[in-house]
């Protein structure tokens, strides 16, 4: 899995200790997208995990720092039996 983690600070930020971390997840299923607004499922559990990793490595601080999540609802396939006549 790919993830792209970008630090958005910049000189003339005046909070530069809050910026927000963005991370992109690509495309996911439907299914998956529903559980992790619910809070649960295995997007929820990379979430944490690389929020974790970020914190060890002292990418973000361990107080509150806001971290936002970019995911994109992949498109369904057609369907291979509806054009049947």
């Amino acid at each position: 899995m790919a993830v792209t983690v970008e630090s958005t600070k910049t000189a003339t930020e005046p909070h530069s200790g809050n910026a927000p971390v963005i991370v992109d997840l690509g495309k996911k299923r439907r299914k998956l997208i529903k559980q992790l607004r619910e809070g649960r499922g295995k997007l929820m559990d990379e979430i944490n995990t690389l929020v974790d990793e970020l914190r060890s490595a002292g990418t973000i601080s361990a107080g509150a720092q806001p971290v936002i999540v970019v995911v994109q609802q992949k498109q369904k396939s057609p369907s291979l039996f509806w054009p049947m006549s």
